[in-house]
């Protein structure tokens, strides 16, 4: 990231043209282009480079509720908060709502431009502390408040 490019000189149209190219390009290359799906890489990446922590890949394709693994094989659930102050939903296994579903649980929050601010990782059991229930969604997830906060380990944390 770091890299700026000058928008301000261009009329509305090319802005919207510029956006509808790149969208097009970013689907060409396959690219997942969500909030969480940025938030996975930062975290990914950050792991990877930062000494003592563990290496993560990417979980399978499909893997319910599970974004990466360590190569210790523990399971990583990522959770992404840019605008909002809630993680996205974590699924139960039906029957059985309190079955461990992962190891950690890495909260991101990013900025409002997706540059990492912040990184907060949970244990299962931190989890099963600080979790809500959703009940449209009938699933849990966790609110990005100073009770979780507090509970949680700080992994990483931008300068301000």
């Amino acid at each position: 990231m770091g890299t700026t490019i000058r928008l301000d000189d261009q009329s509305d149209l090319e802005l919207m043209l510029l956006r509808t190219q790149v969208r097009a390009e970013i689907r060409r290359r396959g690219i997942a282009d969500s909030v969480g799906s940025m938030g996975e890489q930062l975290a990914m990446e950050h792991f990877t480079r930062t000494p003592n922590l563990p290496k993560l890949q990417r979980a399978p394709r499909g893997t319910k509720n599970v974004d990466a693994l360590s190569r210790s094989g523990d399971r990583f659930s990522i959770k992404t908060i840019c605008e909002g102050a809630k993680t996205g939903t974590v699924y139960p296994e039906a029957g059985n709502r309190d079955k461990q579903l992962f190891e950690y649980m890495l909260i991101v929050k990013l900025t409002d431009d997706w540059e990492l601010s912040a990184i907060h990782q949970l244990s299962w059991s931190d989890f099963l502390k600080v979790r809500s229930w959703d009940k449209r969604m009938n699933a849990w997830y966790v609110g990005y408040s100073d009770r979780v906060l507090k509970t949680a380990t700080l992994i990483f944390k931008a300068a301000t």
